[in-house]
């Protein structure tokens, strides 16, 4: 048996997926009443990520010492070219953009996103020093079917191909259950933290050590009222929050359960 060994606790990471919501004026409004709500937060990353539209506005809103951080919902692998419809991290850049969503299920699903595009798009966002969020989880039928584990690490796998081990500190990953996501459904406690101690080891295997440091958060309906239990879960390392995000006090309320510092073991 592999003795169990102290490894890194990352810093935790709650981060505001806005989807395809609010217009430049409106995202000015809820940027300023989320900055006042926590601009006196320490020991906790904070990232939202508005629509494209929106970026310059948020970008503007929050100034250049926020501590806030900017995040974008997708972006091309390439810098440039013919692509219609496309965002390049430079252009992300542009507006300080420091973070980048990839992946996310509803991308994989509407927009026939496979993983190696999100293995492409990861690797360039690090060439841009932007930080990747990649995003895994499995359907309602997979986990019936008692898929989850080779599901997701199918998709870690496949998703993280090629990426630059010294680069891995950039690196975020996001477990999110289809079926949790804009459900009103969430996982208990106990089943994330099952999977993410499973995609704890799973890094580890790949990346050797630092993949301990790796900070994986959990999407899925997180809100106020679950958002304490599954932060003391010891690999659940932040939130990546969708509906609640769209509200100042329920995201503030969601980052102070995500605080407290936690030490993770693991075999």
């Amino acid at each position: 048996m592999t003795p169990s060994k102290k490894v890194i606790t990352p810093r935790p990471l709650v981060v505001g997926n806005w989807k395809m919501h609010k217009t430049a004026s409106d995202t000015r409004d809820l940027t300023q009443d989320i900055v006042k709500r926590v601009e006196r937060v320490a020991n906790i990353d904070m990232v939202i990520c508005p629509p494209f539209t929106s970026l310059p506005a948020a970008h503007e809103t929050l100034g250049r010492h926020s501590v806030i951080a900017l995040g974008a919902q997708n972006m091309h692998a390439a810098k440039e070219g013919a692509f219609t419809g496309e965002i390049s991290g430079p252009m992300l850049r542009e507006f300080g953009v420091r973070y980048v969503i990839l992946g996310h299920s509803e991308r994989r699903q509407f927009d026939n996103e496979t993983s190696e595009k999100v293995a492409a798009k990861a690797i360039s966002a690090v060439g841009y020093h932007l930080r990747p969020i990649v995003c895994v989880g499995e359907t309602l039928t997979q986990r019936e079917a008692d898929e989850t584990t080779a599901v997701v690490e199918s998709q870690i796998r496949s998703s993280l191909s090629g990426f630059p081990s010294e680069q891995i500190d950039e690196l975020v990953v996001a477990y999110e259950p289809v079926w949790a996501i804009g459900t009103g459904k969430v996982a208990t406690p106990r089943q994330a933290g099952e999977v993410h101690t499973k995609i704890r080891k799973l890094l580890i295997k790949i990346f050797g050590p630092k993949g301990s440091g790796i900070r994986i958060l959990y999407g899925g309906s997180v809100k106020p009222e679950n958002a304490a239990a599954l932060m003391a879960e010891p690999d659940i390392d932040g939130a990546l929050v969708g509906g609640a995000s769209l509200d100042a006090r329920a995201f503030f309320d969601i980052i102070e359960a995500a605080r407290p510092t936690r030490a993770s073991e693991h075999d």
